[in-house]
């Protein structure tokens, strides 16, 4: 924050300390490897008005979408002291595993996003293939006071209630934190000030943004993608309009919603358009909602990516936000020619669960090349930033044992720079139990750029046998899945010289 008082710097990087320590706190008290190990969590911090000024740097597909969850809350007036629960996709959640406190602190609230590995619903761990509607995918909840009547409650509609209560006992904890560091750093340092630097770190986000977009040539830029439902195809265009110091993102003529999970809320697309235009201008700007500022995004009502309740959401949080992704970053390569190839284009979403337990974990795979540098491989791609959960913690936890864990050699496409590699995952399962997958870039495959070919496709089965990209299966003690995540793109013709052209890469 060059030429700016150097105390307004010192409590904005406080303020983000706070942000990281909630984070630090929750993965270190959970419960369940979902959040113990796979960090499928995310923490920030917001200012009296509402508009988030730190956060940790966690999972983009939640980030996006919390300042939603907060405007829902602060209609309820809370106080201080007091914590608000919601998961309802249609109030600022993302999709019903996603469970969001939101607390009043000092000065502003403190919110945390985190992923259960079960809320209820049709089938264990929550993320059903075949739901057609929200009240099959889980337990709803509104903007409501956690109090110990709404705690009840929701633990008699969610699997492996005692794991339920241990990781919402971490996020209390974390708000906890949260509290007490507010408090010590407004009276350390006076109301005023605090106030002040938290003003400044949204504006210096919406500076850097914008002189990003400033760079961009002015245009129009169109691009589109294609999902895979259960049944036929699903479209995502998008037009790009960039005009001076401000982007435009326009959903027009993209599928309408449908009988199926892909339906996306508007706070998960906002989410993945404001992830691209960061990663497009300066990924390392300060995390605040300033950054989100300068981009509009238009939406029809009722399509893929602006549903209207109860429309089913468990995979457009997971799957849609990343074609709508993919999608921009074509657009955006209309524009810019350093814009890497696609990665592998999904979070490779596998659940296995019964009455006695539930797990679930996305899979890393190949990103895609860029000019002058070769994609990596096995690794989670742009809305997920999950880990992966370690063989040891994965077998001494569930009734299942890893037989192979490797790369996948050769799904990177080829190019002058070469896409990273896909996985291979193998998992016999112990004890019967059920299966949901929930996947794609199984029929299409992740596309190269600038001449690069595509990434290989991946692929899901069941002693041998493949799965669509979207199932539901009963297995038996002994069955063996085995997932197989795509590769990414590569970029440049293969053989050919380096790509012309400077200017933001799309990281």
């Amino acid at each position: 924050m060059t030429g700016i008082p150097v105390e307004l710097q010192v409590i904005g990087s406080q303020l983000s300390a706070v942000a990281d320590e909630m984070n630090a706190v929750l993965v270190h008290s959970a419960y369940s490897s979902n959040i113990k190990e796979r960090r499928d969590c995310s923490t920030a911090l917001f200012d009296p008005a509402g508009r988030m000024v730190a956060q940790a740097e966690s999972i983009p597909v939640h980030l996006g979408a919390m300042p939603e969850a907060v405007e829902a809350v602060m209609k309820l007036d809370p106080q201080l002291g007091e914590v608000y629960v919601l998961n309802d996709p249609y109030t600022g959640g993302t999709h019903l595993p996603d469970i969001t406190l939101v607390s009043r602190t000092e000065l502003g609230f403190a919110v945390s996003r985190a992923h259960h590995a079960d809320v209820g619903g049709m089938e264990p761990a929550s993320l059903p293939s075949q739901s057609r509607e929200l009240y099959q995918e889980g337990l709803i909840l509104p903007p409501v006071r956690l109090d110990p009547g709404v705690l009840t409650v929701m633990l008699a509609n969610m699997r492996n209630p005692d794991e339920r209560r241990g990781d919402l006992r971490a996020q209390r904890a974390a708000h906890h934190l949260a509290e007490t560091r507010v408090r010590e750093l407004v009276a350390r340092r006076g109301r005023e000030r605090v106030l002040a630097a938290m003003d400044e770190l949204y504006a210096y986000s919406e500076r850097r943004v914008r002189a990003g977009i400033a760079a961009l040539p002015d245009g129009r830029y169109e691009a589109e993608d294609v999902l895979e439902p259960v049944e036929g195809t699903l479209v995502i265009r998008v037009a790009v309009t960039i005009r001076g110091d401000e982007v435009e993102i326009d959903f027009e003529g993209t599928s309408p919603q449908y009988d199926g999970n892909l339906n996306c809320p508007l706070a998960v697309c906002r989410s993945a358009c404001f992830f691209v235009v960061r990663c497009m201008t300066d990924p390392d700007v300060p995390a605040s909602g300033g950054a989100f500022a300068p981009v509009t995004v238009k939406a029809p009502l009722g399509s893929l990516v602006n549903a209207v309740s109860p429309a089913a959401v468990v995979a457009g949080n997971t799957e849609t936000s990343n074609r709508i992704t993919d999608a921009l970053f074509t657009a955006f390569g209309k524009a810019v020619a350093t814009v890497p190839a696609m990665g592998q284009g999904t979070m490779n979403n596998i659940t296995f669960g019964n009455r006695r337990f539930t797990y679930y974990e996305t899979l890393g795979g190949g990103q895609g090349a860029g000019p002058g540098y070769d994609g990596p491989s096995a690794v989670h791609v742009t809305m997920s930033n999950t880990l992966n959960t370690p063989v040891e913690a994965f077998e001494l936890a569930y009734p299942m044992r890893i037989e192979r864990y490797s790369l996948r050699p050769g799904t990177g496409g080829a190019g002058r720079w070469r896409g990273g590699d896909g996985i291979i995952r193998e998992i016999r399962v112990l004890e019967d139990c059920r299966l949901s997958v929930l996947s794609e870039r199984r029929l299409h495959a992740p596309q190269g750029a600038q001449g690069g070919e595509p990434g290989a496709m991946g692929r899901t089965l069941v002693n041998g046998e493949p799965l669509p990209p979207k199932a539901t299966v009963a297995l038996k003690a002994g069955d063996l899945v085995r997932v197989e995540t795509p590769g990414g793109g590569g970029y440049g013709a293969p053989g050919s010289g380096p790509t012309p052209g400077s200017g933001p890469t799309a990281g």
